[in-house]
């Protein structure tokens, strides 16, 4: 076999590579596009700053680094025998180019990863050489024995190219396209596997085998026999012999939530001990599997539909486990239906993916935030490829016109505002990426110019020096959240009403500041864009107060039997 080049050294570390800079894409490109070359430089520069930050970390040799790195990676989809190919395909030039102290620009460039074509700007993570950029290129030619025009196979730029990674790749790429679960035996969209689209994403499938089983249903006879919605509770008292479930939810307003979101909303998530050498060890790669067939998002986590305890430690839950704990019939009745690149544009490529059925399921509460790709995309010029206020007005009213033929009378649907992304540059620019914690020679102001250089940048209005872009940029953020509130004031729908709530993002970090934190820790510190899990589980509070006191109906009534069902069913099954 002939491996393909180009994809190899992006490889081990990162089917992921590709996916952190398309989380957030022009509207006109689809969710899950096939990676660009510009990635493919990203992926090499990121790749070989590891292995040399690995070898100054355990002063060892490239060919050490490199070894260690592949040990690191866990042996589930192929993702260290991969490594390891890499290391016999591209380690001998590596070896020869770090040891002649070229960084990592360089190598990648001599390497043919990056390409500065005729009258393109030259992208560079790393302040450049003091020697002239031709001379220095041409030395490590010279060093590697390549001459300047080959050219690499460019027959397999896509890492699903290799052949035993093809069926994994089909089975992601299917995921991602249609937004349900890839194991689904009964296709009602629900899985008993958490990742693929399973229950990480929405509710977990009590039998998979019954397409009439599902979370949300309303109970089929009470489940007297059987648990049909999932919620855990059926069965019969039999002290009385009434039905549990319609002792404990009967006139409760049992109620759903589903997210309408984008990568914030999926809680995309690249954990910075898998690229700073100080941290990594054998343990930081242990999820690297789940985070890839999850599309490096973490929905178990994120702000409206999470389940699991918060990582951070924060006290704050999200939408779903506020709704859960209001009453416990709400349990498993979550979906997450976001994806990387989502934007109002084209949220009718899976929008069908969404679970409701407005006559045997209960209500739910729909949150709408598509809160970035509207007006972020990587292009050197932003401002002509952000949607304009009409474009946005047209496709919001399609999306709920779609949800008002869905959903079960007596829902609710929220319209999420953009946030002012000025606060990235005012935060990080002069801060530290953690790629350039080790040496101090990487900033998230030289990241963001490297990026957008390369024009795969998820937001180049925001993440730039330019002012005046950025200032556009929010200008535009107001305008369509301006829009979603004319909406919300102005439409009625037959099966649902409809509200609007700001991305009040300085509220948050109010709070933060208010516990001694600071605004920059509610970013994610690897792409320097994304709220954190923290921010996200703050926003969520806040929502959830808001809404508690100004229309409370949307959420339903407290149950007071919450502690009975708790007694009699546990925990009712577990998430």
């Amino acid at each position: 076999m002939k491996a393909p080049r180009k994809v190899l050294l992006a490889a081990p570390l990162l089917l992921l590579l590709p996916v952190h800079t398309s989380a957030s894409a022009a509207h006109d490109d689809q969710p899950g596009a096939r990676p660009s070359r510009g990635h493919t430089c990203v992926g090499c520069v990121l790749v070989v700053s590891v292995i040399e930050q690995l070898a100054q970390v355990h002063n060892s040799t490239v060919q050490a680094s490199m070894e260690r790195l592949c040990s690191y990676l866990p042996e589930k989809l192929f993702l260290k025998a991969t490594c390891y190919l890499v290391v016999r395909t591209f380690g001998p030039d590596i070896i020869k180019l770090l040891s002649a102290d070229m960084n990592a620009d360089v190598v990648c460039h001599t390497l043919e990863f990056c390409h500065q074509g005729p009258g393109q700007a030259l992208c560079h993570l790393y302040p450049l050489p003091k020697e002239a950029w031709k001379s220095t290129l041409e030395k490590a030619r010279q060093i590697v024995q390549k001459p300047p025009t080959l050219k690499y196979s460019r027959g397999g730029s896509d890492i699903c190219s290799l052949p035993f990674l093809a069926k994994i790749c089909q089975e992601i790429k299917r995921t991602i396209k249609n937004s349900v679960p890839f194991r689904d035996v009964d296709s009602d969209k629900y899985s008993v596997s958490p990742t693929l689209r399973g229950y990480h994403w929405r509710g977990r499938d009590c039998n998979d085998s019954d397409e009439m089983a599902y979370p949300g249903r309303r109970p089929d006879r009470w489940d007297v026999r059987r648990d049909s919605n999932c919620n855990g509770i059926w069965g019969v008292d039999p002290k009385d012999g009434i039905p549990y479930e319609k002792k404990f939810c009967e006139g409760s307003e049992p109620r759903g939530i589903v997210l309408l979101g984008d990568s914030a909303g999926a809680h995309f998530h690249i954990p910075p001990e898998w690229i700073a050498a100080s941290q990594m060890s054998l343990k930081s790669f242990f999820n690297l599997p789940t985070a890839l067939t999850d599309e490096l998002d973490w929905p178990q986590l994120s702000g409206a539909t999470g389940f699991l305890n918060a990582t951070s430690g924060i006290k704050e839950n999200s939408i779903y486990l506020h709704l859960r704990k209001r009453n416990r019939c709400n349990h498993r009745d979550y979906q997450n239906i976001s994806k990387n690149g989502a934007s109002s544009q084209n949220l009718e490529t899976f929008l069908e993916s969404l679970s409701r059925n407005p006559l045997l399921d209960h209500p739910a509460i729909v949150i709408y935030a598509m809160v970035g790709n509207d007006v972020c995309n990587g292009r050197s010029d932003p401002v002509p490829k952000m949607t304009t206020p009409e474009q946005f007005y047209s496709k919001v009213m399609e999306t709920l016109k779609y949800l008002n033929a869905h959903l079960p009378n007596g829902s609710h649907v929220i319209l999420y505002g953009l946030p002012d992304g000025t606060f990235l540059w005012d935060n990080l620019h002069n801060r530290y990426h953690p790629l350039g914690q080790l040496n101090g020679d990487v900033t998230y102001g030289q990241l963001y110019a490297f990026l957008s250089c390369l024009q795969v940048s998820p937001c180049h209005g925001w993440m730039t020096a330019n002012e005046t872009l950025r200032t556009l940029t929010s200008q535009r953020a107001a305008q369509l959240s301006s829009t979603l509130k004319k909406i919300a004031t102005s439409q009625k729908f037959t099966n649902f009403h409809l509200y609007y709530v700001d991305f009040d993002f300085q509220e948050i970090v109010k709070k933060w500041q208010k516990r001694g934190g600071q605004p920059w820790q509610l970013l994610e510190p690897v792409d320097g864009f994304h709220p954190n899990e923290v921010a996200s589980l703050l926003l969520a509070d806040g929502l959830w107060d808001k809404v508690r006191l100004q229309w409370p109906q949307v959420l339903g009534k407290e149950n007071p039997f919450n502690a009975q069902i708790e007694q009699v069913f546990g925990d009712q099954g577990g998430h």
